[in-house]
């Protein structure tokens, strides 16, 4: 099972098209910087904006360049159940450590519906551990505690959650279900870690990992100004920026309809993580 400091990573993009060539020495930033894995195509990895090829495609770099340093969670969630379900278990197939599922978006879904999409998905990747990806703000609701009892019923392989809702009133009751969960707001890294989480997955460990490996071991709730600091920004763009600055051949390209920083947004971007910068 899963445990500990997992970067929300990014997916390197150039010209339009996947940076295949960029994803090896990105993997060694992280791992470097402490991180136990990845959550790869997540919403911090623009998963949803890329086509089912492309998102094959970066399964299968993440899980190659990563083997023996990091594990490897794939979001598998799409807009439809069958798109869904090929992801599961192509991500299944390709040697992912496990797999993780968000609800799909803009249609309001009642439980029914949301069970038998998730269970569909665990069914396909089984038996390698299942992770619902819990965010009501990306999905438009939240997956009820109804759903999650009857998909321990019906899926053996159902491990865990990545819980990235707020505020902590919205977060906490998923420490209750009886699974292992995952901090995704980095404010609720301390708090979630002693109330039983087990880890964290963090945008900002895509470009600070040793901060939140640091954050997860000392179960610190320290880096939500760091947070606050980038979200001033496009994130995406604003993220690969920085690891960019850091060594890493990546390119600030995001898949449209997200876009990357003007140049004064750029310089303010660095003047605001000046101080972060110096504790590297």
């Amino acid at each position: 099972m899963l445990r500990g400091a997992f970067a929300a990573a990014l997916t390197p993009l150039r010209d339009g098209g996947l940076d295949e060539d960029a994803f090896a020495p990105y993997v060694d930033f992280l791992a470097g910087g402490g991180l136990d894995g990845i959550l790869a195509l997540g919403t911090t990895g623009e998963g949803l904006l890329f086509s089912p090829p492309e998102r094959r495609r970066v399964a299968e770099l993440y899980v190659d360049t990563a083997h023996g340093k990091l594990q490897v969670a794939v979001n598998a969630g799409a807009q439809t159940t069958s798109d869904t379900v090929a992801l599961a278990d192509h991500a299944a197939a390709a040697g992912a450590d496990a797999v993780a599922v968000i609800a799909p978006p803009y249609f309001p879904l009642d439980d029914e519906a949301v069970l038998a999409h998730l269970a569909a998905a665990a069914h396909a990747c089984a038996p390698v551990p299942f992770y619902v990806y819990e965010f009501a703000r990306a999905s438009g609701y939240a997956v009820s505690s109804a759903v999650l009892e009857r998909l321990r019923d019906q899926a053996p392989n159902f491990a865990g959650m990545k819980v990235s809702d707020t505020p902590y009133e919205a977060f906490e009751p998923y420490l209750h279900e009886g699974v292992d969960v995952f901090v995704g707001p980095e404010a609720f890294i301390g708090r979630g870690l002693a109330a039983g989480a087990v880890g964290a997955v963090s945008a900002l460990a895509s470009a600070f990992p040793e901060h939140v490996a640091r954050a997860v071991r000392e179960r610190s709730d320290e880096l939500s100004e760091l947070r606050a600091a980038i979200e001033r920004f496009p994130r995406h763009a604003a993220l690969k920026l920085v690891v960019a600055r850091r060594g890493v051949p990546m390119q600030p390209d995001v898949r449209a309809p997200l876009r990357r920083l003007s140049g004064d947004e750029e310089r303010e971007l660095f003047d605001a993580l000046a101080p972060w910068r110096e504790r590297e």
